[in-house]
């Protein structure tokens, strides 16, 4: 689930929090050294502080408008989204979500899915709260066979239990599960309702048949908003720490954010820190903001105009590396690993020119030979440039993918061209028309399961891969 956030942290620069503990270290920190700290805690906190205001308003907050289901159970997402659907950024038309946060405290939780035909791409992508990618059940990952997996806390030592496939552990206690389910048309849907009603999540007593241990204390959580994430900042990354413990990679950012207040069990307090501070705390926050920007802007590969590299992974992917972390997030929250899913995105044509549908047509040509490698299928998604929302268009078009190959026309060499235009390309290629805005264009490639670096194509790894995109040519 890409970019649940939207991506505006710089409005008003203001930090905001809740009265709290006194600083013991602030008060002999000059503003400069107030402001390092600010600028690497929130380059560290920010993934973290964007998870936690998500689970408060999927799982929390009951009266939120984001409510999908309470810890422990499964919301299914049932339909395709459109350009009425608001809320996501750069959402996906491809695979119905259907989405859990689990709370491991207790006991492990058993996660079953259903078969699925083999011919249909399905993924279960494990997220824990420090945004590691901690696994996959799935396709790639496990097979399209019916099976039961199990998810446990940091603090469970147990053995594999009887009837499950494997045990995923969790750096933190509590852990966002998202399904994807491939979607081939919009008549296909019934099909995936079935398959999404038989995802099951069940604590671990329930799967054997044993007496549940004592219930996890309840807890009363930091009221949370993905609006409030750029103003209550340092309050908001305070609470998300009292559920990440601590490890190797993270003791150091934690002991110097600990200097200004912000660790777990405390409750932020601004007015602990002088007026010059504060101010640096600003000053932090903004360069830190800014050091993220430019790895987004920069931290793939530019090929014929797309950009192509990947920023989600696990904790040996990220070794401690937080700013490439906070890139993820940035780019794109929840975002797949590599090899589960790449993620080619496009703004410019092949000169490198603004894409803009109310100035120019453009076709994307695909050799007969040449079409995106995957062992399960592609699709490239239009989208306005400035919001990132699906675009409305006469025949509710919102992408081109693989399941319609059998439906578009092919070029004489057998190459595939499809026409990225804001009207109608004529009815013998409308097939192949993508609709395009009346204005600047975002289009992301989307590759599910691609061809391992191993195969004789590949777009891995990231960047390096022996296929590339090609080019997206400006027609007129």
């Amino acid at each position: 689930m890409k970019n649940t956030l939207r991506q505006t942290f710089w409005g008003a620069m203001i930090i905001l929090g809740v009265s709290g503990a006194h600083l013991a270290h602030a008060a002999g920190l000059t503003p400069a050294e107030t402001e390092a700290i600010a600028e690497d805690g929130y380059i560290f906190g920010l993934p973290l502080v964007m998870n936690y205001a998500i689970m408060n308003e999927y799982a929390v907050d009951r009266n939120s408008t984001q409510f999908k289901a309470p810890f422990n159970q499964i919301k299914n997402e049932s339909r395709l989204f459109t350009y009425k659907d608001t809320t996501i950024l750069s959402p996906n038309s491809d695979t119905p979500y259907s989405v859990s946060w689990l709370d491991l405290r207790a006991e492990p939780v058993v996660i079953t899915v259903p078969d699925v035909e083999k011919a249909r791409y399905y993924s279960a992508q494990l997220i824990d709260g420090n945004l590691y990618n901690k696994g996959y059940i799935g396709s790639r990952a496990t097979g399209n066979e019916a099976g039961s997996y199990a998810v446990a806390g940091p603090d469970w030592q147990g053995d594999t239990p009887e009837g499950v496939g494997k045990v995923f552990h969790s750096t933190t206690p509590f852990m966002l599960v998202i399904f994807r389910t491939q979607l081939f048309n919009p008549e296909d849907m019934p099909k995936v309702e079935k398959i999404q009603a038989g995802y099951k999540i069940q604590p671990l007593s329930a799967f054997q048949g044993e007496p549940a241990p004592a219930a996890a204390p309840a807890i009363d959580f930091l009221p949370a908003t993905s609006a409030g994430v750029k103003s209550q900042f340092w309050s908001y990354l305070g609470a998300a720490l009292d559920y990440i413990p601590q490890s190797d990679k993270d003791k150091d950012i934690r002991a110097r954010l600990a200097m200004i207040g912000v660790a777990p069990g405390k409750a932020f307090d601004k007015n602990s820190l002088s007026p010059e501070q504060q101010q640096a705390m600003v000053e932090g926050m903004k360069a830190g903001d800014a050091k993220i920007n430019k790895l987004v802007a920069s931290g793939a590969t530019d090929v014929n105009g797309w950009q192509v590299g990947s920023l989600w992974g696990d904790s040996d992917f990220y070794d401690g590396d937080w700013l490439r972390r906070a890139g993820g997030g940035k780019a794109g929250i929840y975002g797949n690993n590599a090899a589960e899913a790449m993620y080619l995105l496009s703004r410019v044509d092949a000169e490198g020119k603004t894409l803009d549908g109310s100035m120019h047509n453009y076709t994307l040509t695909f050799p007969a030979d040449s079409l995106p490698p995957v062992k399960a299928f592609w699709s490239i998604t239009m989208y306005y440039s400035d919001s990132q929302l699906l675009v409305e268009n006469p025949i509710n078009r919102y992408l081109v993918n693989s399941p319609m190959l059998p439906d578009m026309k092919r070029n004489d060499d057998g190459s595939l061209t499809i026409y990225i235009q804001h009207d109608s390309p004529g009815k013998h290629n409308e097939s192949n028309w993508l609709p395009a805005p009346h204005g600047p264009i975002y289009l992301a490639l989307r590759m599910y399961w691609p061809t391992p670096a191993s195969g004789a194509t590949s777009v891995l790894p990231p960047g390096k891969g022996t296929w590339g995109p090609p080019g997206i040519v400006k027609v007129k």
